[in-house]
């Protein structure tokens, strides 16, 4: 083992005590029969704080290792396509973030799912929307968390020079502890110190590729291969109209506004917080992140030539960075797969071990004795099992699947998170729209050449219509023998 080897791996040590130590101290915040502690930080997220797990969590891993994979793929349009996203979290921030905050107080709701249960009316009916929405939770998270898992794996064995299971392993140990620790504070926290790691590599990195060759033959280099890469005919991979990329801002939108992995944070928020503060964090932050794709168009341009793009940011480090300098910017791009794949494993050890017990039994109670105990053991349960699904998982594109993952989810949720904010439709409406949202996205983008954002984009089209449709026919049977009296 060389100097700098050394070095990464004391890197490493030093970070994974600085994220149990924030795990061990955000414990505080968790008392044994308060599930909000542990779900929602006890609502305790500044504007900083609250905007920086955000933006982590929606750039992270994609915005690291998945964007430049894109960009080197398919080229410039995946520039524009990244670029969407900053803007699209801080509309959602600003204009849906304190509505959807204000009702969950109002309602006691401590996860999204139990959010849509109250919102159409609870009882008997609630917890079947509570259930079926945590169930479609976590069979679509633990789809997205594999790629994440995949992700940090395949960067943490080139760094520390280990096998990929053997880095997922040591990853994914780290993240099971310090969330367990301290639910979603410590998510929240340890996203916050990583997010300005993500920042500052994003600084470093257009520095070092904006010095270090002329613009002109950066193009002519890009000409040379593909005339393509900086003139796409297609929008591809988001669709085969040019137009196609801009239907990533409404995707965007959605995806902060409805995912519950994101639109938790909402819910966690102090009270009292100024959203316009928390907008322009999240304006300055992602502004930074979204130029990370241009590391995909430097690599096809100067670097070797690569059988797999997800490799792109990987050999960009290794071929144009000083080993002491590819350690650290590495240990900051781990740092941003960590965001996503620790708010995905709360997200569904939520929905396991807080949604299905009061969906499946109606004695349950919220802050019962028990309950964090419950919580534990469901992070620790499911980050295993997402370390084994990858094991065992078939190759793929880790942009894809997190297309997969997400975007199906967004599908399904969308009628009763965001439709539902503007006109109120009930248990039955509800329940179609998911499955609805659900099968069209998963099928669109599993057994056909669909571009990645149309898929999701028709299935909450479909399941939109749905949700006001299937109410409206429903609400109309059960008024006709009232009227007939």
């Amino acid at each position: 083992m060389d100097f700098y080897e050394l070095f990464n791996w004391g890197l490493l040590l030093v970070t994974f005590a600085v994220m149990i130590g924030i795990g061990f101290l955000s414990s505080r915040k968790v008392k044994d029969s308060d599930e909000g502690g542990f779900l929602l930080a006890g609502r305790s997220l500044g504007a900083f704080v609250g905007a920086s797990t955000i933006v982590a969590t929606g750039f992270s891993g994609w915005g690291f290792m998945g964007s430049p994979a894109v960009a080197y793929e398919f080229g410039a349009i995946e520039l524009l396509g990244n670029f969407f996203f900053a803007p699209a979290i801080m509309i959602a921030v600003l204009f849906f973030a304190n509505h959807m905050q204000n009702r969950a107080i109002h309602m006691g709701s401590n996860t999204i799912p139990e959010y849509i249960g109250q919102i159409h009316g609870g009882g008997a009916g609630g917890r079947l929307l509570q259930g079926v929405a945590a169930f479609m939770t976590i069979i679509l998270l633990m789809v997205f968390l594999v790629s994440q898992i995949k992700a940090v794996g395949m960067l943490g064995a080139s760094w520390l020079n280990i096998e990929m299971t053997s880095s997922a392993w040591l990853m994914i140990s780290v993240i099971i502890l310090y969330t367990m620790l301290g639910g979603l504070a410590a998510v929240a926290w340890t996203d916050t110190v990583m997010v300005c790691g993500m920042a500052l590599a994003a600084i470093v990195i257009m520095v070092q590729m904006f010095t270090s060759v002329d613009l002109g033959l950066w193009e002519a280099n890009l000409n040379a291969i593909n005339p393509s890469l900086l003139n796409p005919e297609t929008a591809a991979p988001y669709g085969q109209s040019k137009g196609s990329v801009f239907l990533v801002l409404p995707y965007a939108f959605l995806f902060a506004a409805v995912l519950p992995y994101m639109a938790i944070r909402f819910l966690a928020f102090k009270p009292n917080v100024k959203m316009h503060k928390v907008g322009i964090y999240v304006a300055i932050l992602g502004a930074l992140l979204s130029l990370i794709p241009l590391v995909g168009l430097y690599m096809r341009a100067f670097g070797p030539q690569l059988a797999d793009p997800d490799s792109a940011m990987p050999m960009y480090l290794q071929t144009f960075m000083h080993p002491a300098l590819q350690g650290i910017i590495t240990l900051f791009i781990i740092f941003a797969m960590k965001s996503t794949a620790n708010s995905m494993l709360h997200t569904v050890a939520s929905a396991t071990s807080h949604d299905l017990r009061l969906a499946l039994n109606k004695h349950a109670e919220v802050d019962s004795p028990h309950a964090l105990t419950v919580n534990r053991v469901a992070v620790v349960a499911l980050g295993l099992l997402g370390l084994l699904m990858m094991m065992y998982a078939p190759p793929f594109m880790l942009s894809w699947l997190g297309i997969l993952g997400s975007g199906t989810l967004l599908a399904a949720m969308i009628g009763p998170v965001f439709i539902s904010t503007f006109w109120q439709g009930n248990v039955a409406g509800a329940l179609v729209a998911m499955l609805v949202g659900f099968f069209t996205s998963g099928g669109l983008l599993l057994s056909t050449d669909i571009g990645w954002v149309e898929g999701p984009l028709i299935g909450c089209l479909a399941s939109s219509i749905t949700y006001v449709a299937v109410s409206m026919l429903t609400r109309t049977r059960v008024s006709l023998p009232q009227r007939a009296r």
